[in-house]
């Protein structure tokens, strides 16, 4: 099974770094059940595990040394002589014999032989999964990332045994670990010398009065970070959720190119880098469920989720609030990287473009050419009624502004729909722009 392969990658890798020769069951035992289950609280919550399965008046944070080494003995009892099952082998099936239960995920029809090694295994790599806002949790197959998350379990034990943080709740590895890689693997925020309130000023803990818990990050903010690792690759993630009902989406690409490509376009167009990249990253990307569903993740995928209404409905920003100009930026940017993705220069055309239908609007002594501007031109769905419109503007151009339209009619009439899409959509955020600072 997937968590299984993704725990022998992490294995070779730590044996490799530490010089060990651990076994599964050894790093299970010395390493991985010290870590997450030898203590009051845990690090992961496995429902009908040996670890959760509470004789009468037994609670976890309750449990002695001695009661707890019972249950990992449980648990290599059922590994050794048991056939596995989700309940003491993490992505595998349901204990049905006839069919597979809702609650199973990650699963194969495909017979394939297990070991008992296969079992600890799958409880390493399923503790490796890196959960993401939507529900859904991602594994890669990669030395780096899973030797990165694994450094971070012995600082989220940290934190749950200090007696400062005793609201801090438990169970939360893999929310843990998006916050963890999303933060350390960003060399523009990570510090060695980094506390507990460092992590909190990063927004990966919420605190209030009766409890402290890791906040789930967005999976854009955590593609952004893998990305200034591995700038030029594509690597296959596998996708799912754990929950009341299993979901499996399955192998997906992520081409983290693009998140490179995302803030060269930004430096190119305004400059340096933005002011607050938590805030401006956590803009892009749509749900990772419809994320998945183009297929691969990468720049299509990073479209500001609030973009959207603005490429289907007859609406603009209006920069009355700050936050429109934050916004404005991050779907410029976009669109740009969009419409650019296959050229090497990347120009601010459309800015010219709304000067000039600007200067056009401020031409009008009625209010006919703002209604031609907001209700014909931006409002067309089509590059026909987008050329019909710039066809009437014409009549009151000349120079350089008439060349320029007459230009710009021929080159919309060669965009394929999708083009004309965004380039309409970021002409008329232009527009509101060069508007507003008129």
């Amino acid at each position: 099974m997937i968590p299984s392969v993704i725990g022998k990658t992490f294995l070779k890798t730590y044996n490799e770094k530490y010089n060990k020769q651990f076994s599964p069951k050894e790093f299970f035992e010395k390493e991985y059940w010290e870590l997450f289950y030898n203590h009051p609280k845990y690090l992961q919550w496995v429902t009908n595990s040996p670890f959760v399965q509470m004789k009468k008046g037994q609670k976890p944070h309750l449990l002695t040394e001695i009661d707890r080494k019972e249950k990992l003995e449980n648990l290599f009892e059922k590994a050794e002589n048991e056939i596995p099952d989700a309940s003491f082998a993490l992505g595998f099936p349901a204990s049905e014999s006839k069919e597979f239960a809702s609650t199973s995920g990650l699963v194969s029809e495909v017979l394939i032989p297990v070991d008992e090694d296969e079992v600890y295994l799958s409880w390493i790599g399923s503790s490796l999964g890196i959960g993401v806002a939507g529900g859904f949790t991602i594994l890669f197959d990669d030395p780096v990332i899973t030797l990165q998350t694994y450094e971070g379990w012995k600082v989220y034990r940290k934190y749950l045994n200090d007696p400062v943080l005793e609201k801090l709740r438990g169970n939360q590895i893999n929310t843990w670990n998006g916050q963890w890689l999303t933060y350390s693997l960003n060399p523009e925020d990570y510090r060695e010398d980094f506390d507990f309130s460092t992590l909190y000023n990063h927004k990966i803990f919420k605190v209030d009065t009766s409890l402290t818990e890791v906040n789930t990050v967005q999976w854009s903010r955590l593609f952004f970070s893998l990305s200034l690792q591995f700038s030029q690759e594509e690597m296959m993630g596998y996708v799912y959720g754990f929950g009341q009902t299993n979901k499996t989406i399955g192998f997906i690409p992520f081409q983290f190119k693009s998140g490179n490509q995302i803030k060269d376009v930004y430096k190119q167009l305004f400059g340096g880098i933005y002011s607050n990249p938590k805030d401006f990253e956590s803009l892009f990307g749509m749900h990772i469920k419809r994320a998945c569903e183009l297929g691969s993740i990468g720049l299509q995928a990073l479209r500001p989720d609030g973009l959207k209404k603005y490429m289907k409905e007859d609406k603009n920003l209006t920069f009355k609030k700050e936050e429109d100009t934050i916004n404005y930026q991050a779907y410029k940017t976009w669109l740009v990287a969009m419409l650019t993705k296959n050229k090497e220069e990347i120009t601010d055309y459309t800015m010219d473009l709304a000067k000039i239908i600007q200067k056009y609007r401020a031409g009008g002594t009625k209010l006919d050419r703002k209604t031609l501007i907001e209700k014909e031109l931006f409002a067309s769905p089509s590059k026909k009624g987008f050329i019909e419109a710039l066809t009437k503007m014409i009549k009151d151009l000349d120079g350089g502004d008439l060349l320029n339209i007459k230009q710009l009619k021929d080159e919309v009439h060669l965009m394929t729909n999708e083009e004309y899409g965004y380039f309409c959509t970021l002409l008329k955020f232009d527009y509101a722009f060069v508007e507003r600072q008129a």
